[in-house]
């Protein structure tokens, strides 16, 4: 098994890259969300 090595710099900016992906992640699925619930009314408006 191979082991990854890195300073304690690199474990706080791979720590934040995985929260600011989180985030993103969630902005993606609100705006998913909000799209599929717009073109739901909007279907049935017509």
């Amino acid at each position: 098994m191979q082991r990854l090595h890195m300073n304690v710099s690199d474990a706080k900016k791979l720590r934040a890259l995985e929260d600011e992906n989180n985030k993103l992640k969630r902005m993606l699925a609100d705006a998913m969300l909000g799209n599929a619930a717009l073109k739901d009314r909007a279907a049935k408006n017509y």
